[in-house]
This record gives C-alpha cells, structure tokens and sequence, in this order.
C-alpha cells in the first residue's frame, strides 16, 4: 500500500508539472502582459505607460522564461514562468491581476470553507438518496414502481438545474417565504442560506444518479452469487443490502469519488445564483473580470484535488473489495 501510495504520488507530482506548464504556455501564448493590461485596466484608451506601470506592480515586466541579463541562478527565478507558474508548486498563489490585487492564497482559504458547508452536506446526502431510491427500484422492480420511479430520474435528469433554481428560489422564497431568495450568513445563520441550494442541487442531481445506481444493481442482480443466496433461503431484503450493495460498492465509489473534487472547489451554478461567496463564485468572478492569475491558480488547484480524487477513490476500493490489491 505505501509502495503505491508513493508511486501515485510521484505520478501526480509530475501530472502538476505537466498541468502548470500546459496552464502557462497557453494563458501567455494566447494573451500577452500587454493584452492582459489592457483586459485589466479597461477602456478604448489605454496608454502604453499605463500599461508597463500595470506591469510591473503585477510583476509582469519581466521576461516569460529566460532573463539572460542576470546571472546564475536568477536567470531562471527572475521569470513570469517562476513567479507565477513553478511558485505554485510551493503553494504560493501570489495576488490576482485585478484592480483591487487580493491575496489569492487567503482567498481560497476563505472561500473554501464557505464551499464545504454547501458542499459536504449536498455530497453525503446525495449519496444516501440516491441509493435508497434506486434500491427502493430495484426491490420493486418489474412492477408499476420501479415503471415511474425511472420515468421521474428520466424527467428530473432532462430538466436543467437552472430551472430548478429559478422555480426553487420563486417558490420556497417568494411564495412561501421559508428561506432568503440568495445570500450568506455565517456561523448558524448559513444553514436558513444553504437549506434552498443543497434541496435542489440535490433534485437536479437525483435523477442522473439513482438511474445509474439502479442500473449498477440490476447488473449485480443477476449474477450467479445472487441467486445462490436465495437458494439458500436469504430474504429480497438481506439479498439487496448484504450482497447486491455490498458488490456494486466499485461503481458506486468511481461515480461518488468524480465528484470529491467539486466538494472543495464548489457549485459554480448555484453559488452564482444564490449569491454564495464560495470558490464556484470566486471563479466565476475571476472569468468575467478576465483575471488570469486566479483562473491559473484554480485550474491548478482542481488538478492538486483530481489527483488526490482519484488516489483516494483507488485506496476506497480494497475497502469495498478485500480481493482488490494495490500493488
């Protein structure tokens, strides 16, 4: 297990390198320090001394690559590929390229807790109506239940989660008034903030999983082991929860583990419209305000949580299957 866990980790080490230089190579072969002054500062008009002030208050006055003036080590380090690409690897996010330079790093810190508490909750629970749903389909399959149980996922996953939430926020918070239409709160305020964006994500997704869930246990159902157990005389119910669940624990684990890393970077839909100051906001913020430095920094951070994802999702799986061994 150790052997592997530090073979993937060196695997996803230079995943990150690839990842970073591929990020910079395209942000600066498609834009320029010039064309993302220009983005920044705004307007028809922009002077070219505005331009390199712009610059070098961001640090972008320096060569892309190679600074062949320095000497040593420096013509490496005192470089727009070091300062803003490799210092990612260290962690060090540096200060976005808006206006107003916010310290990336605090920012996704920040943020990040905002996002778990709308997206922990919204991962567990949908995992655990999801398969009740589907297992309630499954024991009741080839009747009129599990008929227009998959009629509804069939219809719920057609229908787009923008819908859900105009309807959702016109019905729940101007109809009824049982929760604010968008906003945040912290500490305990956030639940009344939070209860509207997790109840419909949660609908919009339903559909789509408890579909693939009850796909996954008719598979298993029909294998030999299942009808051994019955020979045996093992009730439906023993049958689906000890043995068909248990078995199709692999699948379930890769669907559920896909979704790991949008735990920790957040709902980009939902925390827009709902006005949820969480990492899905702060990207969608970053793309309209044509900020490079943070787009750069979350596309590296979602390639740090997709590696980890999916190692974790590898190590679940001889927790699911003590036949699996990783090696």
């Amino acid at each position: 297990m150790l052997s592997y866990v530090l073979r993937r980790l060196g695997y996803g080490v230079l995943v990150l390198i690839g990842v970073n230089l591929c990020t910079f190579f395209l942000f600066f072969a498609v834009n320029t320090p010039d064309d993302m002054a220009r983005l920044n500062i705004g307007g028809k008009r922009v002077s070219q001394e505005q331009i390199e002030k712009w610059k070098v208050e961001r640090g972008y006055d320096k060569p892309l690559y190679w600074d062949a003036q320095q000497a040593g080590s420096a013509k490496l380090t005192q470089t727009i590929l070091w300062e803003r690409s490799a210092s990612l690897m260290l962690w060090d996010f540096g200060r976005s390229d808006a206006r107003q330079a916010v310290n990336i790093g605090h920012e996704i810190k920040t943020r990040m807790g905002v996002s778990l508490q709308l997206a922990l909750p919204l991962f567990i629970l949908q995992i655990i109506v999801s398969l009740a749903f589907a297992l309630l389909l499954v024991f009741f399959r080839n009747t009129a239940i599990d008929f227009w149980g998959v009629v509804l996922c069939v219809l719920m996953l057609s229908i787009s989660s923008l819908f859900y939430i105009i309807v959702g926020q016109y019905f729940f918070s101007r109809v009824l008034r049982l929760v604010p239409i968008n906003g945040y709160a912290p500490g305990l305020d956030a639940v009344k903030f939070l209860a509207l964006p997790v109840l419909l994500s949660l609908l919009s997704r339903l559909g789509s999983e408890a579909r693939l869930y009850r796909a996954m246990f008719l598979e298993e159902i029909a294998k030999d082991y299942v009808r051994t157990a019955r020979a045996k005389g093992l009730s439906e119910q023993i049958v689906l929860f000890r043995h068909v669940l248990r078995n199709a624990m692999i699948p379930i684990i890769t669907s559920a583990g896909s979704y790991l890393p949008y735990v920790f970077l957040g709902s980009l839909v939902f925390e827009s419209f709902f006005g949820i100051p969480g990492l899905g906001a702060f990207i969608i913020d970053a793309i309209a305000g044509q900020d490079f430095a943070i787009v750069r920094s979350m596309v590296f951070l979602g390639a740090v949580l997709y590696i980890a994802s999916n190692a974790l999702i590898d190590i679940a799986y001889t927790w699911a299957d003590p036949r699996v061994r990783l090696s």
